[in-house]
């Protein structure tokens, strides 16, 4: 799983017409669920994300958490993170989780993280989006839950 997340002052997302989700200072995160991902990848990004210290103390120090300062996270599901633009001029999205399997993971993230007490808004899977936000900072992070694995965990891609 792979998730781009930046600091914000405020970010919504609109589908049509409508707003689908809006929040004021807190993450605008992008997530894209990968072939291959497994249950910890999930448990990885949904713990990061409620934990990182991206906002500022009273020094100025990125040291507290979204929990810390009572924020909130605009979840939007992004199958292009799992682009290879390695050949050609065309991204491969080959290694994008199908869309059956994706949205049902997606959910789940939001859903734990709203377990957790963080107020969530989310986009609309599938749908097509606009993006507004405001980076604070700026701060962008990117988080790969494949990065995070034990070398026995990793899937072998030799052949890839």
């Amino acid at each position: 799983m792979i998730a781009v997340v930046q600091r914000v002052t405020s970010a919504r997302v609109v589908v049509g017409s409508r707003v689908a989700g809006e929040i004021g200072a807190g993450l605008m995160v992008l997530v894209g669920a990968i072939e291959g991902d497994l249950p910890g990848d999930l448990d990885y990004v949904e713990k990061r994300l409620a934990t990182l210290r991206l906002f500022a103390d009273e020094e100025g120090r990125m040291n507290r958490s979204i929990d810390e300062i009572g924020g909130a996270l605009l979840v939007v599901s992004q199958f292009t993170l799992a682009a290879d633009t390695r050949k050609g001029r065309r991204p491969s999205f080959t290694r994008a989780l199908a869309p059956e399997l994706a949205e049902p993971m997606i959910d789940d993230l939001v859903q734990r993280l709203s377990a957790r007490g963080i107020q969530v808004e989310s986009g609309e899977f599938g749908a097509s989006m606009q993006v507004e936000l405001v980076n604070d900072g700026p701060v962008t992070l990117v988080l790969d839950s494949r990065a995070s694995r034990q070398p026995a965990e990793r899937p072998d891609r030799s052949s890839v």
